[in-house]
Order: C-alpha cells, then sequence, then structure tokens
C-alpha cells in the first residue's frame, strides 16, 4: 500500500462510519461497464459540496488491490447486483488531487515535476519485487513496463482536475502544458482500465473542441447515464427527512432545485447534512472562489446581463446557448458564457428540454442578493427587495396607490428602457417587486385556470396555512379594471377554488402617458 498508489480505503470507511451517509455504490455498476471499453475516460463536474471527493473515494476502496473491502461493501446497494464483486480489489489504483500539487507548486513545470516524481517514488515503494524497472524514465514508461511485469492495468482517480483553470485563469501556456501531459500520460495507453476525473468545470474547450477529446463528460449541463449518483435525490432526501425528523417541506425549499437531464431533482448533500445536524435551516454555501466568481461575474454588464440577473431573481427563467462556453474563467464572450459558467458553479440550474436557466432554490438565491449587495451597481435592485415585504402588506390590505407607486418606482428604476414597454417587462418588475413573497407563497407564472391563464398566482405555502392565494392579471397599455374584468370573466379563481377568499388584483401600464402611469385595483372574491 502506497501513499498515492493503492492508498486503501480509510477514507471511504470514514464517510461509510459518519452519522449521515447516503449509499451511491451503484456508481459502481456503471463505472464497471466501462472498464477497458472505449468509455473508459470519464471527466464528471459537478459544484463544490456535491460529493464527488467522497464518491473517489469509493471507486478508491473498491477497485484498489492493496485493500480488503469485501465487509465494507456487502452492506452497501452495490452488493444486491449480479457480479458485484466481479472487479472488488483486483486493479493498480492511483489516487490524485491536483490541488495538492498545484499549492505546493509556483509553477506548472514545478507542479509535473512534482507529480512525476512522487509518483514515481512511490512505484519503488509499491513494486520492489519488480528490480529490473527504469525508475529513471518518464512516468508514462514506467506504467508500460509495471502493466507488463504484473499484467494489471491501473485505474486512475483524479480529484480537482481543473483547479489550474480556477487558479490560474489567465495562464494558458500553463494550461496548455497541463493537458498535454495527462494527454500524452493516459490517452490510448494499455495500462489504463479506467479514468475517472472530477471537478467543478467541464473539459477545456479550443473552439468547438475538447482538450481531452478521449473524455466523456458528465456535468450539470448533461449528466449523462450518472445523474443521481453526485448529489442526493428527492428519495434520499425524503429518506433522511423521516429518519431525522425534518420537514421535507422546509428541506425542499433551501436546498432543491437542481434538474438535471430526466429531471431528476437534486439536492445539495453538504446543506442537507448540515441542517439536518444542527436542526437549522440556513445558508450553508462555503465562501470558496465560487463566490467571489458570482459577485465578479453578474456585475458585467455584457449583453444585458444585469438585466438578466434581475430576471432570475425575480423567479423567471432565462434562454441561454450552453454551446459557445469555452469551460474556463476567462474566455466569457458573452451573457450566455457567463450563465453557463454559473450553472457550472451551482448558481443556475439547466433545463435541456428548454435550454433555459433558473436559480434553484433560497440558499443559491440568497447569495445572489449578498453578492450584489457586496457591489455598489445593485442598490436599486436591493432597494426593491428590501421594499417587497412591504408591498406584500400593502396589497393584502388593499392599499392600491400605494402598490402602484411602488411598482411604478420599481419599473422605472430596474429595467432597461429597451424593454420597457411590454407586458413580459411588466411581469418581471411585479415579480421582483414581491420577491419577499417567495417566503410565504409559491409563486405560479402564467397559471392555467378556467377559460385562459392567470399571469402570476401566488399561492400561500406551508409556512403561511392561513394566508390568502392573490391572483394577479398584467395589462400593458390597457386600465387595471379591464384585468379584474378578465379575472372574472375567464374563471380564474377556479384554480383555487379550496378557499374561501381570494384576493383579485389588477396591475396596469400605460405607455402613453406622459409619466409612464401605473394603476392597480384589488377586489376581493368570496365564494
Amino acid at each position: 500500500m502506497g501513499i498515492y498508489i493503492n492508498p486503501g480505503n480509510e477514507s471511504f470507511e470514514e464517510a461509510v462510519t459518519s452519522e449521515i451517509y447516503v449509499d451511491k455504490s451503484e456508481l459502481i455498476c456503471f463505472t464497471n461497464t466501462m472498464l477497458r471499453t472505449l468509455g473508459k475516460y470519464i471527466c464528471v463536474s459537478r459544484p463544490r459540496r456535491f460529493g464527488k471527493s467522497v464518491n473517489l473515494n469509493m471507486l478508491s476502496a473498491y477497485y484498489s488491490k492493496g485493500s480488503d473491502s469485501r465487509e465494507m461493501f456487502e452492506t452497501l446497494k452495490l452488493a444486491g447486483t449480479k457480479d458485484w464483486d466481479r472487479h472488488l480489489n483486483q486493479y493498480n489504483v492511483i489516487q490524485l488531487n491536483m490541488q495538492d500539487f498545484l499549492s505546493s507548486s509556483h509553477s506548472m513545470t514545478e507542479l509535473l515535476s512534482l507529480l512525476k516524481k512522487t509518483l514515481i517514488r512511490d512505484f519503488k515503494r509499491s513494486y520492489r519485487q519488480y528490480p529490473d524497472i527504469d525508475y529513471d524514465n518518464e512516468l508514462s514508461f514506467c506504467m508500460e513496463e509495471i502493466y507488463a511485469e504484473d499484467g494489471i492495468p491501473f485505474i486512475i482517480l483524479i480529484d480537482e482536475w481543473d483547479c489550474i483553470f480556477r487558479e490560474h485563469r489567465e495562464d494558458r501556456k500553463a494550461q496548455e502544458q497541463y493537458l498535454n501531459f495527462i494527454r500524452n500520460w493516459l490517452k490510448d495507453k494499455r495500462y489504463v482500465a479506467l479514468v475517472y476525473m472530477t471537478g467543478i468545470l467541464p473539459i477545456k474547450k479550443y473552439g468547438t473542441h475538447s482538450a481531452l477529446n478521449m473524455f466523456d463528460e458528465y456535468s450539470m449541463a448533461d449528466s449523462g447515464k450518472i445523474t443521481g449518483c453526485t448529489g442526493f435525490t428527492e428519495d434520499e432526501v425524503n429518506a433522511l427527512c423521516t429518519k431525522y425528523n425534518m420537514d421535507i417541506r422546509q428541506m425542499r425549499y433551501w436546498y432543491d432545485g437542481y434538474q438535471l437531464n430526466d429531471h431528476t431533482h437534486l439536492y445539495c448533500p453538504q446543506s442537507v447534512v448540515a441542517a439536518i445536524l444542527r436542526k437549522n435551516y440556513s445558508n450553508y454555501w462555503s465562501r470558496t472562489e465560487t463566490y467571489e466568481a458570482l459577485s465578479k461575474y453578474i456585475s458585467m454588464d455584457m449583453d444585458g446581463l444585469h438585466e438578466v440577473a434581475r430576471q432570475l431573481l425575480a423567479g423567471q427563467n432565462v434562454k441561454i446557448d450552453i454551446n459557445t462556453f469555452q469551460n474556463d474563467m476567462t474566455s466569457l464572450n458573452s451573457c450566455d458564457d457567463v450563465l453557463t459558467l454559473l450553472v457550472h458553479l451551482g448558481y443556475l440550474s439547466y433545463l435541456r428540454d428548454t435550454e433555459e436557466v433558473y436559480i434553484p432554490n433560497k440558499e443559491v438565491r440568497h447569495e445572489f442578493v449578498t453578492a450584489m449587495r457586496a457591489e455598489g451597481k445593485w442598490h436599486k435592485t436591493i432597494d426593491a427587495i428590501q421594499q417587497s415585504k412591504e408591498l406584500l402588506n400593502l396589497t393584502v390590505n388593499g392599499r392600491t396607490d400605494e402598490v402602484a407607486a411602488q411598482i411604478e418606482r420599481i419599473h422605472r428604476e430596474n429595467c432597461d428602457p429597451m424593454h420597457y414597454n411590454s407586458e413580459d417587462a411588466l411581469r418581471f418588475v411585479v415579480l421582483l417587486a414581491y420577491f419577499y413573497a417567495r417566503e410565504t407563497y409559491t409563486i405560479i407564472q402564467v397559471m392555467p385556470s378556467g377559460n385562459g391563464y392567470a399571469d402570476i398566482l401566488l399561492l400561500p405555502n406551508f409556512q403561511n396555512p392561513t394566508g390568502i392565494p392573490i391572483i394577479i392579471e398584467l395589462k400593458y397599455n390597457k386600465s387595471a379594471d379591464s384585468a379584474i374584468s378578465q379575472i372574472k370573466d375567464r374563471h380564474y379563481p377556479d384554480v383555487v377554488r379550496d378557499y374561501e377568499r381570494i384576493l383579485l388584483v389588477g396591475i396596469a401600464y400605460d405607455k402613453e402617458s406622459a409619466d409612464k402611469k401605473h394603476t392597480c385595483l384589488i377586489e376581493e372574491w368570496v365564494k
């Protein structure tokens, strides 16, 4: 057993014996099918705190011939599958965390030299039975010789593979040197049975081509067959909430919202575990370099990014094109590139079917507000958010003139003049104005009802059991009275027929008026 070569199973044992452990051993069913096939190069990118390192330790414990892990895996889901132990502890495993080497180096040349020297030193300790191996040779030649001697191929597990692209974002020469090393070390080598890399970013692209084209990528934008293997699924969180007497509705509100390929809902594992152990739902987002990225990039006003950020904060979905993103943190040439980066960092969720992004949950929404508050460019948006609690109270109390005046001010201060004159712009403004309502209401946009679609429905949620539903109809260049009439004529209240009382709210904007006048009408509907 070495330090990096067949390092043992202690790290995974710590995870399995922790108070809260969620079994992801079915990932091994997938990796077993990829062994020694064209699909043996796997790169999994997920945000921080999503359990990537635990999975890597699990793969090491399972495959490494330096361990005896049978007892450990006999109690996991994997043991219920056919031939589950066929590959158990049968391979030479190399497990690396690239961040360790980066932190101990001052240049890419030094990093690669340290990596090669460290592995060869470990080879000398681990393979003393092969005295004829030339350890002065290149790393790949040494591994070829070891494989020729014992016939056991290598499984290479690399954590934080992309750290160079995050910490040395501008050093293209160092990045290319690093990518060339990985390609020359791993591609088309007989000694490779499987390569499993994890990081935050997908593999760097140059134009439309991957720099490491032998890898299949499984990312937040396209998770392939391993959607539920990294991150907690809805069923897993339900089971944890039942076991630890936690409210699944609160857990869902705070930490759900990431939807991947097959519409599987994913929760952030670290946040869920922290909420259970502390018996408190809160924001457990770690302020790493990814937080700094959020603060920095949403303040870049390219292609109207500022207005898009406001739309996202208001709860709207935004359509993007993810294909131009170069999978780094500097080659950002459009609003779409910035938003795609935020998908990979975990600040946005991406819907493949509609090619849209949105803010997934309360925890991340809190981070957006915090990042905006830290930057001086967002004071009008922050003011709107801070006053949104007052607006909800004004609405419930029927203060029509004050509601209209507040929405008019938010419209004027937070909407790009080029997009001001439309019902969509008014919808975005109203959603931003009612930002606080998300604490006690579920906000549904374009809700089918009766003979048409209600623009916005505020439905009391589990934290507001005695609340009154609010149906909001928007009118552009028409009257608030016509909005109320439409709600009644098309039977929109039918959608909330279980409630005795409903508030009907009509909000209108007249583009022809000199002062861009907004009006509001509020009526109570009683069954």
